[in-house]
């Protein structure tokens, strides 16, 4: 169980707190920034959070009453999914408030959020804890301050119910060798090998032993000599002699676990094998020459009636065959005829479009023959025309009279110029 952390009001990352030394507003003021770690913080609580949560037994209490998940350790520290995260923080943070001792309603899927938040940090202010950060932050369902509100209303709750954090009891670990108990009459490699360790172990002992009771041992060897002879001649009673082998040969019983990855095995299960499937083959191929046999004999059987049916049936098959000709033939000539005829109904349908047309032709002609619009036409043309050749005979007369006065003003000024040229004499000598 995790020692729960002090946990501090969340304050922006981007802000600067001012506080007073001790805590207190009213002293001297130093600024305090937020470190690195700031970050991870949330983390760190909600942790502290899932333990105090499983002290309150929220597992019986909601989650198997409302048919939620269980938390995960970073739960509200990470955004998942914002509607799923506010409605469990809701749902959580009111049992939390009834659990501190305080009657709260439990808020429902079509409530309004705002007036649900609202109504959390009314209650947390109530227990003496701070809220300086705006409603809209909760509205997510995730982040320091959903941790923040939480923690401290599971705080509320532990301290309502009398709960206080105790030092951890460690138990006390008793090594206890266990011992397996092995079967006398059963040698493993194992344990050969074990034994072959000892052996030598004790032969180099005695080795040492040896080299350090030298002297000693020479001593004995006249001694020693001297019972060679004794020591040839037997004097153990061969019955005894074979009870002996008889009580320890199931000890010298070695059996060797099966490795299934010795090249050995598998060489043996190939052989196993072998062995299995020539055996199953003998039998098996004796059913299959018999099915075998049975398949020839039915396949001749149904040959030799094909061909007395076809023999049976060989005139009705030559007249299925004329029939078959036959209909070939009518089909043809049906295709033929229906060619024909298709041919015709399309030149009926273009010589009727023509038709169509010099109907349309003649009754237009025939509305315009006794209509008199036509004639209405020409008149309005002729007076129009009439117009046009009075104004034209207007235009043309003044014209002419321009000209004629432009060439009477011409000879007018001819002949004044000509007179002029010529000068009288007796004009002459008066000057």
């Amino acid at each position: 169980m995790a020692v729960a952390a002090a946990v501090v009001p969340p304050v922006s990352v981007e802000d600067t707190v001012l506080r007073g030394r001790g805590g207190d507003a009213s002293g001297e003021g130093l600024y305090v920034e937020r470190g690195p770690g700031a970050a991870y913080h949330m983390f760190v609580v909600m942790e502290d959070l899932v333990e105090k949560l499983k002290l309150l037994r929220y597992e019986e209490e909601i989650l198997r009453r409302n048919n939620l998940k269980p938390l995960s350790r970073h739960y509200f520290a990470l955004p998942t999914n914002p509607g799923e995260q506010f409605y469990m923080f809701c749902t959580l943070a009111a049992w939390l408030i009834n659990k501190a001792g305080c009657p709260f309603e439990q808020p429902q899927e079509y409530d309004d959020p705002n007036a649900t938040i609202s109504n959390i940090l009314s209650e947390l202010r109530s227990f003496g804890r701070s809220a300086d950060f705006p409603p809209s932050k909760l509205k997510s369902g995730h982040g320091e301050h959903v941790c923040y509100v939480l923690d401290c209303l599971a705080e509320e709750a532990l301290k309502y119910v009398g709960f206080s954090w105790k030092r951890p009891v460690y138990p006390v670990e008793e090594l206890e060798e266990e011992t397996v108990p092995e079967d006398d009459a059963e040698l493993t490699v194992n344990k050969v090998e074990e034994e072959i360790v000892e052996e030598e172990t004790d032969n180099e002992e005695n080795f040492i032993d040896l080299n350090v009771l030298k002297a000693q041992t020479y001593r004995l060897d006249m001694n020693e000599s001297a019972k060679q002879e004794d020591i040839l001649e037997s004097t153990t009673d061969a019955a005894e002699w074979n009870l002996e082998v008889e009580r320890v040969l199931p000890q010298l019983k070695v059996t060797i676990r099966t490795d299934n990855k010795d090249w050995r095995i598998h060489v043996d299960q190939m052989h196993q094998h072998k062995s299995e499937i020539e055996s199953a083959l003998k039998e098996t191929k004796g059913f299959l020459d018999k099915l075998h046999n049975e398949i020839s004999r039915t396949l001749e059987k149904i040959s030799s009636r094909e061909k007395y049916i076809n023999n049976q049936l060989e005139h009705l098959v030559q007249e299925y065959r004329a029939a078959q000709a036959q209909l070939s033939e009518a089909r043809e000539r049906y295709q033929q005829g229906n060619g024909g005829v298709t041919e015709r109904t399309r030149i009926l349908s273009e010589i009727t479009e023509e038709l169509e047309k010099v109907k349309q032709e003649m009754e237009e002609k025939g509305s315009s023959m006794t209509d008199g619009a036509p004639l209405v036409k020409i008149k309005q043309s002729l007076t129009k025309l009439k117009q046009e050749t009075v104004q034209m005979d207007i235009r043309i007369g003044v014209v002419e009279h321009t000209l004629l006065q432009s060439k009477l003003k011409e000879k007018s000024n001819m002949t004044r110029d000509m007179h002029a040229t010529i000068i009288p004499e007796s004009a002459i000598g008066s000057y």
